[in-house]
């Protein structure tokens, strides 16, 4: 990739263009923070963070349209994309990340690209995220289909890697969402899709970690986590597709089934044992009062909703693990 320096009228022009932007405006009554005490520092930081919550919420009505819309094409076997350079890109790379332990998906299904590859996640990439064709690139790869969503991250909602994603993606027929922290962005533009959460000048001049970022992170936890609520990944507020691959999560799973059906140690470890460690199918084990193979074609059949799968009628083996006893805190 090439990084020769641009022309003084090129960075001219983008020094007007940032000058613009709410996220890289700078506050004089915070000139001389640098004299503060810690603790004023901290409490001072602690309370720009404060103002994130309120900022996103002004987004709730477009952030709940995008998660149905990605929820809808997830359902029928799209993919979730997300986009971004630097703090951004790794941010989606992050909550990409933890979407197979946490729901059980398969590594593929929710997918972070950070400009610049892998390695930008911990050394920035020269000029990686100036590139709309980079972007095009790294979805053509992917073998990007109208099934699919791109969530394009940009805290400036200017971002050439995050616009060009989003507008290959939308002339592709996926579904496209802009996440960005200015009003009026390119990004929002460009997407399906815009949200934008005004977080404000940040504490440090355009260091878009900060407010941004967290909120970025408060909007990608909502678009991952209430997606696959939709998606049947959980049964109430209990992570029931989580997977055990530690023993921490080992310790989680039999935790979830007890809370979810208020059966004895004994019957849970048979039913998960049975269920080769899945959590849902034990759950429904227990609750129907069914064996695995019964479980997991219940289960096939309701597309992995565990209420909808309890709620189905049909033959059981009747060598389930149910005893008369066991009680579910959690309403079928």
């Amino acid at each position: 990739m090439s990084t020769a320096p641009a022309s003084t009228a090129t960075y001219s022009a983008l020094r007007a263009q940032l000058a613009t932007l709410t996220t890289e405006a700078f506050r004089p009554e915070l000139a001389e923070i640098d004299q503060l005490p810690t603790a004023e520092l901290a409490a001072l930081m602690n309370g720009e963070d404060q103002t994130v919550p309120a900022a996103v919420a002004k987004q709730l009505p477009a952030i709940a349209a995008a998660i149905d819309a990605t929820a809808a094409r997830m359902a029928r076997g799209g993919r979730l994309l997300y986009l971004g350079a630097g703090t951004a890109g790794r941010l989606g790379v992050l909550d990409a990340s933890e979407c197979p332990p946490t729901f059980n998906t398969d590594p593929s299904l929710v997918v972070g690209l950070i400009a610049g590859g892998p390695s930008a996640m911990v050394k920035a990439v020269e000029g990686a995220e100036d590139s709309k064709e980079l972007a095009v690139q790294d979805l053509t790869a992917l073998g990007l289909t109208a099934d699919d969503t791109v969530i394009g991250i940009s805290a400036s909602g200017r971002t050439p890697y995050a616009i060009g994603a989003v507008e290959y993606a939308r002339a592709e027929g996926a579904l496209t969402i802009g996440l960005s922290c200015n009003a009026d962005s390119a990004l929002a533009a460009a997407a399906e899709h815009g949200i934008e959460v005004v977080t404000g000048p940040e504490l440090l001049t355009g260091s878009t970690r900060l407010k941004a970022g967290t909120a970025q992170k408060l909007v990608l936890n909502m678009i991952s986590t209430i997606t696959m609520i939709r998606l049947g990944k959980t049964y109430g507020n209990l992570m029931v597709d989580v997977r055990a691959s530690n023993e921490k999560l080992q310790a989680r799973s039999r935790r979830i089934v007890a809370l979810a059906t208020g059966a004895p140690d004994e019957q849970i470890e048979t039913a998960l044992a049975a269920a080769d460690g899945e959590v849902k199918t034990a759950i429904l084990m227990i609750l129907a009062d069914i064996d695995a193979k019964a479980a997991d074609q219940r289960l096939h059949d309701s597309k992995g909703h565990l209420r909808a799968a309890l709620h189905a009628t049909g033959p059981t083996a009747g060598t389930g693990t149910a005893t008369a006893a066991a009680t579910a805190p959690l309403t079928p």
